[in-house]
């Protein structure tokens, strides 16, 4: 008897990560920031999970939820300088994120970043946490006319990584992830390890939701073709 030919898998020649959720776990970070700002209008401290539901969509947008009073330019200026100083110790990267890392990067495949976290912390956070050699670019907000869910910095990270949108995926851990990639055109894969339940991700309708990102090398290796 004929065994069924196994359908040609889907080459994809660069994969575009989110940060904050995604690569890397910097709640902790960012919640002892957030909480610093709140502490200087003499609020109380917001715990990392009333925090977390506000990260991935910018800096404006994170200091808007959590700190109800002062000017945005005051409070953005007061978390930047403070972010500096727990940066480090906040911040890990997620289970299966350097294995996923390394195995990409040695198929052959281009890396990049491209989240709405300000671009010198991801930067400085990618060196320090072992994985930059894989990454062939990070961009953030700052590189862009429109953060995410406008589509200009996955757009900015096809163009410097001469790729198209069709050979690309993105991954993250949001809807706001899913919405960018739609309006690039690009595939989107999602780990429910962020700021979105999972059943918010799947009513949103990522192309696949991974447990984490371990399953990654293998999935990409048998994605079968649209």
């Amino acid at each position: 008897m004929n065994q069924p030919q196994r359908r040609p898998g889907k080459t994809y020649r660069a994969v575009l990560f989110d940060f904050d959720g995604t690569l890397g776990d910097s709640y902790p970070a960012i919640t002892a920031s957030v909480n610093h700002v709140r502490a200087l209008h003499g609020l109380p401290p917001l715990s990392e999970p009333e925090v977390r539901r506000h990260v991935g969509r910018g800096g404006g947008y994170l200091l808007q939820h959590t700190v109800p009073t002062g000017s945005l330019e005051a409070n953005t200026a007061a978390y930047r300088a403070h972010h500096s100083s727990v940066l480090r110790e906040g911040t890990r990267l997620m289970p299966g994120a350097a294995d996923a890392l390394r195995a990409l990067h040695e198929r052959g495949l281009l890396l990049g970043v491209c989240s709405n976290k300000p671009v010198d912390f991801t930067r400085e956070l990618v060196s320090y946490l072992g994985v930059a050699s894989y990454l062939h670019v990070v961009l953030g907000p700052e590189d862009v006319p429109h953060p995410k869910p406008a589509p200009d910095m996955l757009r900015a990270g096809l163009s410097r990584l001469r790729v198209t949108a069709e050979q690309t995926l993105y991954i993250g851990d949001m809807t706001v992830d899913i919405q960018t990639a739609r309006a690039a055109r690009m595939s989107v894969w999602v780990v429910p390890t962020g700021s979105d339940e999972i059943e918010t991700l799947r009513q949103a309708h990522p192309d696949r939701l991974l447990r984490n990102l371990g399953e990654l090398p293998e999935l990409i290796a048998d994605e079968p073709e649209a």
